[in-house]
């Protein structure tokens, strides 16, 4: 099992590092551009994935394109204009800590769509986790926050909080009709083609042209290291020790995120940072508590 766990430490340290890669990339082209590109490299390495692992990538019908479409609209379109838009303004682990609450928003909107079971500890996790959040945004003083709102890149990141979210609950009906690797590819696939008409309204020829190696190489790191061999990885994880103990790992996400930024960017780590982040995690734990309990008896 050694190879199964350093694998999925593996897929945490690259999914940690696309938020180094993506503050880079968005100093050199707009987030269209760069969404653009990262996911049509990803698509032409999952399609090849993809067969290998599951025969082929299967066909697009009319009960799953409405599904596929909505995955590539939110998880794909939404959420990496969102991202590359938010990692302009915002540090790397900042953000990545702000989006670390996704699994406790995940657990409250399943528990009003999908009328699974909120309990008082998933509401103490939800609770904890949205305040790791808004001391992190606020740096420990909520009367700005109050004062003054929140700036641009915040409201982009938590956009992204809510797209991702969208992006898992439409995948828990999603996965009913397509196999977990073509789920992905698709969504990969349509979510390129949705975000080439922006792109090159806002100048991908130009942007692709002037892009040096340093943006090269992020958009590399990101469709064939964060996506193809990321994805892979988890996937060989949750078929080897189940989803909820491979989920754990996705905690180390946010982890590496803050540790490269303070390396490679030298972003400031702070107190408020880490009790903020702190709380996250904390939160999300508390909210998979019971599930976690009920997957070992």
């Amino acid at each position: 099992m050694t190879g199964v766990y350093c694998k999925l430490v593996g897929s945490a340290v690259l999914w940690g590092g696309t938020w180094v890669a993506g503050r880079i990339l968005a100093r050199h082209m707009g987030p269209f551009s760069a969404a653009f590109l990262r996911f049509a490299l990803a698509a032409a390495f999952l399609v090849f994935l993809t067969a290998r692992l599951e025969g082929g990538v299967p066909r697009l019908t009319r009960a799953n394109f409405p599904w596929l479409l909505a995955l590539a609209a939110t998880g794909i379109f939404a959420y990496n204009a969102l991202f590359f838009a938010g990692l302009r303004t915002v540090p790397a682990g900042r953000a990545a800590l702000i989006v670390a609450a996704i699994p406790a928003v995940v657990a409250l909107f399943s528990s009003l769509l999908f009328k699974e079971r909120f309990g008082a500890w998933k509401a103490m996790g939800l609770a904890l986790s949205f305040c790791g959040v808004g001391l992190i945004v606020s740096g420990g003083d909520p009367g700005r926050v109050l004062a003054e709102g929140f700036s641009t890149g915040d409201v982009y990141i938590f956009g992204c909080v809510l797209t991702w979210a969208a992006y898992t609950l439409i995948g828990k009906k999603a996965m009913e009709r397509v196999a977990p690797y073509g789920a992905v590819t698709w969504s990969c696939i349509l979510g390129a083609l949705l975000l080439l008409p922006p792109a090159l309204a806002t100048g991908l020829l130009r942007e692709t042209a002037q892009a040096g190696p340093v943006a090269w190489g992020c958009l590399l790191f990101f469709g064939i290291l964060a996506t193809g061999f990321g994805f892979s990885w988890y996937y060989e994880g949750v078929r080897a020790i189940g989803p909820t103990r491979a989920g754990v790992f996705i905690n180390l996400v946010p982890v590496t995120a803050v540790f490269l930024g303070w390396l490679l960017l030298d972003e400031a780590l702070s107190a408020t940072l880490a009790g903020g982040g702190l709380c996250v995690l904390a939160g999300v734990w508390l909210t998979n508590r019971r599930g976690r309990a009920l997957e070992s008896r």
